[in-house]
């Protein structure tokens, strides 16, 4: 396991919340992928977030192969090549096609166009989308999970899962990876089978696009509880009302390419909170600039695999359901 700046790893029990997240992620999902295993430092993470993609793009309404277009359309936007090529490879053994391929049949290159409109909040496409309202909940939350993994798996993980970047190597790799996956893919998944591995939680006013499924309400509103409890233990209060307030004025723009949009954001916290605070809004806004210098400077004052972890995902999520909000 191969996951940047995490020291070490416990091993897990069985009967541990950790090891029965990991039985349904062998099971359901083919394998222990590291976007979900990143988040084993936190226990109530990795459940949280298993839920959150176990019941949209394995478990939900709508196609398989249109939520896995979903998750790389929007994987692409957020330039994380890792989920790109893992997403990619999910679409092919779910719809044997390959992304452009996919993009032939209109049907999924609408979704793909209303994926991709997912950071533009005035689009049109967004206000009409291309699914039904049934399907709704799990299309939304399929594209409000990818942003939230995307920004992890960008700082944590490498470029690809595959072994080859390009060429007749990566589209040996991508059908291999695919004949790989397709048992699981074929599973049947019986809707809310992972609601049990955490306490129930009510769910915020800003994700009533999950209210029509019980299932998918139901997970992230546990997700948003564990990540909640993930905040108040990382970060201070003052760092998490700086970001929360930024996010709420955001258009899903890119920010200006220099720094000082956010050193103007965090200029009022002092010591120790300047540096959770950069770690924060960096991670939420711009995860492509969080380096080794950003994490060490955190770590140093924060220190445990827990506690980055925590941080990090408190300031994905917070970005993530923003775009939540205007879908």
């Amino acid at each position: 396991m191969s996951i940047r700046y995490i020291k070490f790893f416990h091993p897990v029990s069985g009967d541990s919340l950790s090891g029965k997240v990991l039985a349904q992620v062998r099971k359901e999902f083919g394998a222990e992928v590291e976007p979900l295993t990143l988040h084993r430092p936190v226990p109530e993470l990795l459940a949280g977030a298993w839920m959150a993609c176990r019941e949209t793009l394995l478990a939900g309404s709508g196609g398989r192969d249109a939520k896995e277009l979903i998750a790389t359309a929007v994987s692409t936007i957020n330039r994380c090549h890792y989920c790109v090529d893992a997403h990619s490879i999910m679409l092919m053994e779910s719809s044997g096609l390959d992304y452009q391929e996919a993009l032939a049949d209109q049907k999924l290159n609408d979704i793909a166009a209303w994926a991709s409109a997912t950071l533009t909040p005035g689009s049109s496409i967004l206000h009409s989308p291309p699914f039904s309202d049934a399907e709704a909940p799990a299309c939304i939350g399929t594209a409000v999970f990818f942003h939230y993994i995307n920004r992890m798996v960008t700082i944590l993980l490498g470029n690809s899962p595959l072994p080859f970047s390009s060429g007749i190597p990566k589209k040996v790799s991508l059908h291999l990876a695919a004949w790989f996956f397709g048992g699981a893919i074929r599973v049947e998944k019986a809707p809310g089978a992972s609601l049990d591995l955490l306490p129930e939680a009510p769910l915020p006013d800003d994700m009533s696009w999950a209210k029509s499924s019980f299932e998918i309400a139901g997970a992230f509103a546990r997700f948003a509880n564990a990540i909640e409890y993930a905040g108040e233990r990382s970060l201070s209060e003052e760092v998490r009302a700086d970001v929360s307030k930024s996010a709420r004025k955001w258009d899903g723009s890119n920010p200006v390419m220099n720094d000082g949009w956010y050193e103007e954001e965090i200029s009022r916290l002092q010591g120790a909170d300047k540096d959770a605070g950069r770690l924060a809004f960096l991670t939420a806004f711009a995860p492509y600039k969080v380096d080794k210098a950003t994490v060490r400077a955190f770590s140093e004052h924060f220190p445990g695999d827990d506690i980055l972890i925590s941080a990090l995902a408190w300031s994905s999520f917070t970005a993530a359901r923003r775009i939540g909000s205007w879908l």
